[in-house]
């Protein structure tokens, strides 16, 4: 990467958006924390100079930083604009692209970025889109020696760097990993921005398409190593944490299987099956989840339907969706804790020996998902691309999270800014 030749290390694209205001401020602080204020430059970037400005200015408040606003450059750029975000992307080492639903607004940041040699990270939780961009652009980024490296948020580091960590921590060959995650709430309740909510509606209105990528790609199967990691019921009980399950509909599966595609075909590592489930607690919240989803599924399937669905995210998600998004209370309320059940073999045993003779249980856990753990994620994964190059893939890419950084130090990052990643337990049956 061409970081001393660029006036930026890091420009926040979208950094006036609702997610994009506080990777800003993560930004500013990890500039504090690590000791690089004169040495990390940065800059925002927009399409507003007095919105930009406005969220420099709540990020000095808030961080007791009185010069934030002057010290930090702004870059007016536009989306619908090409010649624009060649500029920006002329002008940073990383892009930090906030800027979302990525199926609408994501590609051209990513052939800016791509064409210039300028690496970028997104915070995108939309499988067609990160699998469509690894097409499109993988041989050319490699080329530019750009590292594009999608899913960079609260989806979908913690699931695929926590898959990496049990399979680091496991005395053996991890053969399978069952993940559930535990959304915590204050007593202001839990709230999710809209924007999330229309990926989440365009996402799946558009299945067919996904699934016709996929077809065209055509990849050969991973090797299964060990029994076939069965599939839960829609709904299930979790024995180990006392609570009804449902499979989690996120990026998380589709990333972290890509992750361990590249693992096996790259560095001829032993794939981990994986599925994704979250709790959803008592009988009461089950029942409340299932209405919700009848009617996303219902009315997800017509245009019609869509539109009601965005025009009223409130009403149709029982209140966790909103276009206001949380309060800074509900935020400071909230955390996670996404618990990691393993099974393989022991050393000197494998399948030709029997079933599955050792278990393992880890878990990360961190702050509110959505606003604090995302930006901590999205900047950590970018101070991992500025400091540790040489434990990046050789060359450049599209890349999963996992893909990227599994040799690097981005796990121990995580652990010193609250994003704890830790064994439970570990046993030889």
């Amino acid at each position: 990467m061409e970081i001393n030749q660029r006036p930026y290390h890091l420009v926040v694209f979208g950094a006036s958006g609702f997610t994009g205001q506080f990777v800003a401020e993560e930004v500013a602080r990890e500039q504090v924390a690590s000791g690089q204020s004169s040495s990390l430059p940065w800059a925002v970037a927009g399409r507003s100079r007095e919105k930009l400005q406005r969220v420099l200015e709540r990020a000095a408040l808030k961080l007791g930083r009185p010069t934030l606003s002057s010290e930090v450059g702004i870059i007016i750029c536009d989306v619908t604009n090409p010649a624009s975000l060649d500029e920006m992307a002329k002008q940073a080492a990383i892009v930090l692209n906030c800027v979302g639903p990525y199926r609408f607004y994501g590609e051209p940041v990513v052939k800016a970025c791509v064409e210039n040699g300028t690496s970028c990270i997104d915070i995108c939780g939309e499988p067609q889109f990160l699998e469509l961009m690894y097409w499109k652009y993988h041989e050319k980024a490699a080329e530019k020696g750009a590292y594009i490296i999608g899913s960079s948020g609260f989806d979908s580091i913690p699931a695929d760097l926590g898959v990496i960590y049990t399979k680091n921590k496991m005395n053996g060959t991890l053969t399978a990993v069952e993940s559930f995650l535990t959304i915590h709430s204050g007593p202001e309740g839990l709230c999710i921005h809209d924007g999330t909510w229309k990926s989440a509606v365009y996402g799946f209105g558009d299945q067919s398409n996904l699934k016709k990528l996929r077809n065209e790609a055509n990849l050969k199967p991973v090797p299964i190593i060990g029994p076939k990691l069965k599939r839960r019921w829609p709904l299930s009980y979790c024995r180990e944490l006392s609570s009804y399950s449902v499979p989690f509909l996120g990026a998380d599966v589709s990333v972290v299987r890509r992750t361990q595609r590249y693992l096996h075909e790259n560095l001829e590592q032993s794939p981990v099956q994986y599925a994704a489930y979250i709790n959803m607690g008592g009988i009461t919240s089950v029942i409340k989840l299932m209405f919700a989803g009848l009617f996303f599924l219902f009315f997800v399937r017509f245009g019609i339907g869509r539109q009601l669905l965005i025009k009223f995210p409130w009403l149709f998600s029982f209140g966790y969706f909103s276009k206001q998004g949380p309060t800074q209370k509900q935020m400071d309320g909230s955390s996670f804790t996404l618990r990691f059940f393993g099974q393989g073999y022991s050393q000197g045993f494998g399948p030709e020996k029997g079933k599955p003779n050792t278990r393992i249980c880890t878990q990360v856990k961190g702050p509110e998902p959505g606003y604090v753990a995302t930006p901590i994620a999205m900047v950590q994964a970018a101070m991992t691309l500025l400091n540790d190059a040489s434990d990046l893939p050789s060359m450049g890419g599209v890349f999963t999270p996992g893909a990227a950084f599994f040799r690097t130090k981005l796990i121990d990052r995580l652990n010193q800014r609250g994003m704890e990643f830790s064994v439970i337990s570990s046993s030889e049956v």
